[in-house]
C-alpha cells in the first residue's frame, strides 16, 4: 500500500502542454510546443514555449522562451535561447 495521495492541495500546480504543427506561407514546417504551469484558480504563472521552424532546404531555427508572471500579473520573458542549425550541403 502506498502512502502517496492523488488529491491536489491548494498549493499544487497543474502543468498543461499544447502542441501544434503546420506549414507557413513560405513552405516551412513550424512546430509550436507550449507548456504552462497553472495555479489552483486557473491562472498561468509560468510558461515554456519552443517554436521550431524547418525550411525546405533543411535549415532549422529553434526559439525557446521561458516566462514567469510578474507583480503586474503579466508574463515576462526571463530567458530566451535561439539556435540555428544549417543543413549540410550534399
Amino acid at each position: 500500500m502506498s502512502d502517496t495521495s492523488d488529491e491536489r492541495t491548494d498549493d499544487d500546480l497543474e502543468v498543461v502542454e499544447v502542441e501544434s504543427a503546420g506549414i507557413d506561407d513560405e513552405g516551412n514546417a513550424v512546430v509550436d510546443d507550449l507548456v504552462v504551469a497553472v495555479d489552483k484558480d486557473g491562472n498561468v504563472i509560468a510558461s515554456d514555449e519552443t517554436v521550431a521552424v524547418i525550411t525546405q532546404d533543411g535549415d532549422m531555427v529553434i526559439d525557446e522562451t521561458i516566462s514567469v508572471v510578474g507583480e503586474d500579473g503579466e508574463l515576462h520573458a526571463i530567458e530566451e535561447d535561439v539556435t540555428v542549425v544549417e543543413a549540410e550541403d550534399s
